[in-house]
């Protein structure tokens, strides 16, 4: 299986530049334009968060027209950035298939995997929260998946990334989520955004992936003195392939037009 991972386009209308500068729609269409010119094509796209910029319909109409442009199935959590009225209004449930009225969360089949979807938008915050409404609800699909392979996607990422404003706004409360995923003990990859960097560490005894940004990144700042900040570093998405018996391979592509390919065999001398 070959599921692309997107995260964090931050979507405005065509009009507008995010933080003044960002052309986020126009960098939006041109990460489903690379999408689309996978080869093989990706079985199925998951979008982990903020989608939006500021949670606006108009922004949404932009971020369903393109993601329209995708033939394989397409799957959406709601980010920070995200609300979830006009988020529910315009995707669901062709984009987050979410069947509970207050969050926008969903568990599908990709063949012999099935990919949850995780709603951690806390709308009076940055940071991410799971209620125990929520952590019910997983609790319900990994018990009735138990046995089968999962792949869990989420915004906020459980794990502190070095970088520290971002952490100041990572998921609250880690402990009820990681004792869910080290209980099922099939969860074999976690999916995250909202760092604008491509991060990976194990958590909870799984290989967990943060996502880089579709425009815009957030910039590699480990001092604590150093002030938040963004850098126009090159867009990316992630391919994470599943070889067999749960062996995931992920593949970082840069978003964007480069030299190549150039065969081996016609340059190899001179």
């Amino acid at each position: 299986m070959l599921l692309a991972h997107i995260s964090d386009p931050h979507v405005t209308t065509a009009d507008r530049k995010a933080y003044r500068l960002v052309d986020t729609a126009a960098a939006f269409a041109r990460s489903i334009d690379a999408l689309r010119a996978l080869d093989p094509p990706p079985d199925a796209v998951i979008l982990t968060g903020d989608l939006a910029y500021e949670g606006q319909q108009e922004e949404y109409e932009v971020v369903a027209r393109e993601l329209a442009r995708l033939p394989m199935p397409v799957f959406a959590i709601p980010g920070n950035h995200d609300r979830r009225a006009p988020f529910r209004a315009l995707l669901v449930p062709r984009f987050c298939p979410s069947e509970d009225p207050a969050f926008l969360h969903f568990a599908v089949e990709l063949g012999d995997v099935l990919l949850i979807g995780l709603d951690t938008l806390a709308e009076a915050h940055e940071g991410g929260e799971l209620c125990s409404a929520r952590l019910a609800w997983l609790e319900n699909k990994l018990n009735a998946a138990r046995g089968r392979p999962v792949v869990l996607a989420l915004h906020h990422p459980p794990f502190a990334t070095g970088i520290p404003f971002m952490d100041k706004i990572a998921l609250r409360d880690c402990g009820p989520l990681e004792a869910l995923v080290r209980a099922h003990g099939g969860v074999e990859r976690i999916l995250c955004g909202h760092v604008h960097r491509s991060v990976t560490t194990v958590w909870a005894g799984t290989l967990t992936t943060i996502a880089p940004a579709t425009a815009h990144q957030v910039s590699l700042v480990l001092n604590p003195k150093s002030p938040s900040a963004f850098t126009l570093e090159p867009p990316a998405l992630l391919l994470h392939l599943r070889l067999s018996r749960g062996a995931w391979v992920t593949h970082l592509v840069p978003v964007g037009d480069w030299p190549g390919p150039y065969r081996f065999a016609e340059y190899a001398s001179g």
